[in-house]
Formats: structure tokens, C-alpha cells, sequence
């Protein structure tokens, strides 16, 4: 469980720049040629946390919780088996806010620009690891937690835009219309074709 000490606001926030650097380096705790973890020591945020590949699955949720490279969560352990399962070689786990929480509702009530800034720098950069890049929306609803997560989805969806991406979700959407959370789906749940923008239009 990981409830948040303070808000991030108040802690030193590593710009993902730096922090990506840092991650490239050999660590002592973890196989860098495997995985790509970042910041790469556990905190109160995470920009990225996944396996290496050459053809890679990006999987947005809403917020990072506990899981760290060799430790993955129940949440990333259905994420990679979901991704190997429709044909990619490894899964990228981004998160629409960075700030870990493993109880949605303990999120900060106002979201910190800055790290917003930094996290949407972290997509940018796994939109650029693949030509064309597929990106799998898996955030449930609990995107409706906070009123922020939809206007930060909104920017994250633009630059997807710019870079090609293609979009998709785990089976058909909720009721509500927000595409599953990964946690509870079969490991050989198909990925189908999804319309952000449409989606984004509704809300």
C-alpha cells in the first residue's frame, strides 16, 4: 500500500529529462537492459515503468502504485500478460497523473503543474521508441476520481496525435464508456481499436 506523505508539491520532483538519464545507467538493483524504470529508485511519483522491446505496447492507466522493476503489482502483472498475449514484445506502463497512490482517492486534490509538465515529457518520449505507436487506454473509471485526470488525458491525446499513434482497448468499453482496467481481464482479452478523440468529444 502506498498512501501518499505529502503532496507533491511539496518534494524535490526529478524533471523526467534527469531522471531518464539516471535510468539509462547501470543500477545495482535491477537489470537496466531489461527494464526501463523511471525516476529508477522507488518515490512518490513514477514517470515509467516497463520491460525493453522492440515492438512495445504503451499502457496508460490513471496513477502508479507500488510496483517496481522484479516487483510488478497485480495491476502491471495482467498488463504485461495482456500485451505479450496480443503479439508485443514488452509493455511501457504510464500513467495519465504520476504520482503513486495505490488508493485512487488518496490522490492530491489539486494536480501539481510541474510534475503534470514532466509526466506528459515522459509520453513524448514513448511515443518516440515506435514508428507507428500503440498505446492501450486502461484506466477504468477511476479516470472520474478527480476533475483534472480528464483535461490531462486531453494533452496527453494530442501529442498522441502528433506522433501517429494508435489507440486501443482491452475488450469493449465499460458501460460508462471508459475502457477496462486491466486487473480483473483474461490474459488473452484482444485488444480493439479505440477512439480517443470520440471519447474525449463526450466528456
Amino acid at each position: 500500500m502506498h498512501i501518499p506523505s505529502s503532496t507533491t508539491g511539496q518534494i524535490e520532483v526529478l524533471p523526467f529529462d534527469a531522471a531518464l538519464e539516471e535510468a539509462l545507467r547501470p543500477s545495482p538493483d535491477y537489470d537496466v537492459d531489461r527494464w526501463l524504470y523511471v525516476p529508477n529508485v522507488y518515490s512518490e511519483y513514477r514517470y515509467i515503468l516497463g520491460t525493453r522491446g522492440t515492438r512495445p505496447l504503451i499502457c496508460v492507466g490513471i496513477n502508479p502504485s507500488t510496483a517496481a522493476p522484479d516487483a510488478l503489482d497485480p495491476t502491471l502483472q495482467s498488463a504485461q500478460r495482456i500485451a505479450l498475449s496480443n503479439g508485443y514484445d514488452s509493455f511501457l506502463m504510464f500513467n495519465v497523473y504520476a504520482q503513486r497512490a495505490t488508493r485512487p482517492d488518496d490522490m492530491e486534490r489539486e494536480y501539481n503543474p510541474f510534475l503534470h509538465g514532466e509526466n506528459c515529457k515522459a509520453f513524448a518520449y514513448l511515443l518516440s521508441l515506435s514508428p507507428a505507436p500503440a498505446v492501450w487506454a486502461a484506466w477504468g473509471n477511476i479516470i472520474e476520481k478527480r476533475p483534472y485526470l480528464m483535461d490531462c488525458l486531453r494533452e496527453l491525446a494530442e501529442l498522441g496525435r502528433g506522433a501517429g499513434a494508435r489507440w486501443f482497448t482491452a475488450g469493449p468499453p465499460l458501460k460508462s464508456g471508459h475502457p477496462h482496467h486491466p486487473l480483473y481481464l483474461r490474459r488473452d482479452t484482444a485488444l480493439l481499436p479505440f477512439d480517443v478523440e470520440q471519447y474525449l468529444s463526450l466528456r
